[in-house]
């Protein structure tokens, strides 16, 4: 369940959908985007870092 709606907000096909007319609110669901996209990167770079030891 909690997968499925991660997919589903990091989907770029939801990314550019339509959303309320609140910029404010549009701001903060792409900056919470691409914190979540930047912690998944450095989480696996983690674990290919780790694998290699």
């Amino acid at each position: 369940m909690f997968l499925k709606r991660l997919a589903y907000y990091l989907n770029p096909a939801t990314l550019f959908g339509k959303s309320s007319g609140n910029s404010s609110l549009r701001f903060m669901h792409g900056i919470n985007r691409i914190s979540i996209l930047l912690f998944l990167f450095c989480l696996g770079v983690m674990i290919v870092r780790a694998y290699l030891r």
